[in-house]
């Protein structure tokens, strides 16, 4: 064991579990709305099936997928995040190879369930809790790194599909992402991943010192945790479990519902699709580096005023986007989308491992997941219906300014719970 420890001294593992993070966000891409989008209208021309129909199909398979996402973050618990991984990223390439074979409606809703489930949910679900084993101190800042996978995945999913798609078909488009998952994503799941420092003789954020001539191992050695670990229980007879879950469902909601008819919401204001995928090109593009700013400040704030700032910025965006009829303004409203995403995505992730320790942390970020599915399943119906209704977006995008401003409320009083105070009630 001691041997290792020079190289440790110079290259703290974790980091590399970290690129593995960022590459399995990425991977998530084949299950998240910005790549599906692409196949939709794909879907409606070969088949002849209503947008409705597809949508009804999209929203009810995602739904179903985030009602399962508990089971998902028991199984990582059990099972461990490398075998998880490998389980996940094998099937889960399967499940592309399947969505190029689709020919009927009921193949379409199983091939939107296994994606939904597996890219959406458990490709996201799986790194996050993996990264979280690593880092405490640094968690912010390794989380950041992470999420640059899931902004590359944005900007380059929908650009591939396209061209993809036009230079063959749809068919080869799912079959490329199937490819992709098994001979770079498994690889590198299978061979590098580690579920946590102490198996590797390490603490999280650095080198464990090993004193000399003893042969430790991983079990035997003590980690002096900074954190208290939670049941799924115990944090659930908590207020700021409730309150971070509420938190991480609106975001969910509000994003997938204008991702899904972003095209249709510029072209009620004269704006071409082309200006549309622009803005989802320009909402990954800012929110990177305010990703990465927001990495820091989650070690330096408590996290859950970062996710209240989020809401300020949504309800600035859902703003905007009520007055977004000019290249300008849709611009802006890119920029401003994006640092939402940036600070969402960083405070989201860091803020289960944060209050809940990482014990238990598949588990109760499992039920964060299931939130933020369902959350996204549900997001593109109110605003197809409020369009079929007043055929226009406005009433919904005024309604809509509710959900921020709930979600300000609950991420401003949920504040890091003591396990000390819990056992005195």
């Amino acid at each position: 064991m001691r041997g290792k420890s020079g190289f440790f001294q110079t290259f703290y593992y974790g980091w590399f579990i970290v690129f593995i993070g960022g590459l399995g966000v990425f991977f998530s891409g084949p299950g998240q709305t910005y790549s599906n989008s692409m196949f939709i209208d794909q879907y409606i021309h070969d088949f002849g099936w209503s947008r409705t129909e597809v949508s009804s199909l999209y929203s009810t398979a995602t739904l179903i997928a985030g009602l399962t996402m508990m089971f998902v973050g028991r199984f990582i618990d059990k099972y461990g995040q490398r075998f998880m991984m490998v389980t996940v990223g094998t099937v889960f390439a399967l499940a592309c190879f399947f969505n190029s074979m689709v020919t009927n409606m009921f193949m379409l809703a199983i091939g939107f369930f296994l994606v939904r489930l597996l890219g959406q949910g458990t490709m996201s679900l799986i790194p996050n809790t993996l990264v979280a084993q690593w880092f405490v101190e640094k968690r912010g800042r390794a989380f950041s790194f992470m999420t640059m996978g899931s902004f590359i995945s944005a900007m380059l999913f929908p650009v591939i599909n396209a061209w993809l798609i036009q230079t063959w078909d749809w068919q080869t488009a799912w079959r490329f992402w199937g490819v992709m998952l098994l001979i770079i994503f498994v690889p590198f799941a299978l061979f590098g991943v580690r579920n946590r420092p102490e198996q590797m003789g390490l603490e999280p954020d650095g080198m464990k010192t090993w004193a000399d001539g003893a042969a430790e191992t991983a079990a035997d050695a003590a980690l002096p945790e900074a954190e208290e670990d939670w049941t799924l229980k115990e944090a659930m007879r908590t207020w700021a479990f409730w309150g971070i879950l509420i938190s991480v469902g609106i975001p969910a909601m509000i994003n997938t519902g204008i991702t899904f008819h972003i095209i249709s919401i510029f072209g009620t204001n004269d704006l071409s699709p082309g200006i549309a995928a622009m803005v989802l090109s320009l909402m990954a593009f800012a929110g990177m580096p305010m990703s990465l700013i927001s990495g820091f400040i989650t070690e330096r704030i408590q996290t859950n005023y970062l996710l209240a700032s989020v809401f300020v910025i949504e309800i600035i965006f859902l703003l905007m986007l009520l007055v977004t009829n000019s290249f300008l303004m849709a611009v802006l409203f890119g920029i401003v989308w994006g640092i939402a995403n940036g600070l969402e995505r960083i405070g989201m992730n860091v803020i289960w491992p944060d209050y809940f320790g990482r014990k238990y942390i598949g588990s109760i970020n499992g039920v964060g997941m299931t939130m933020v599915v369902l959350g996204s399943s549900l997001g593109p119906l109110p605003f197809g219906a409020g369009f079929d209704i007043f055929h226009n977006y406005t009433p919904v995008l005024l309604v809509s300014l509710a959900l921020p401003a709930a979600g300000l409320i609950c991420a401003i009083s949920a504040r890091r719970p003591q396990k000390a105070r819990l056992k005195t009630k």
